[in-house]
């Protein structure tokens, strides 16, 4: 579960970079998601390296953790992107609401 929620969210990302651009420093997001999915990817294969074909009946209790982790790591790499954003400030916004409040 972990897999895909990180593979939709670097999909949907990626999509909108191509969309619209860099203009929103898009392309840090997804560089965190398609990182953290490649992250997934890699433990995906050792773990199937592991279990088998038992690695494709998982237990509903995993499956609900590892959907849980996953949207952890989507809401930690939002809020990592929504740093980067404020301190890279491309439309200014930040700066001029400074510039208001120390008048």
């Amino acid at each position: 579960m972990t897999l895909l929620i990180t593979v939709f969210a670097a999909v949907i990302a990626t999509v909108v970079w191509y969309n619209i651009g860099n203009k929103m420093s898009i392309g840090v997001l997804c560089f965190l998601f398609w990182g953290a999915s490649i992250m997934w990817f890699v433990d995906a294969i050792f773990e199937y390296a592991e279990l088998k074909a038992d690695y494709f009946a998982p237990a509903a209790a995993d499956m609900l953790n590892d959907a849980f982790l996953g949207l952890a790591v989507v809401a930690l790499a939002l809020v990592i992107w929504l740093i980067v954003l404020l301190i890279r400030d491309p439309k200014g916004t930040v700066r001029l609401s400074l510039k208001s409040m120390s008048k």
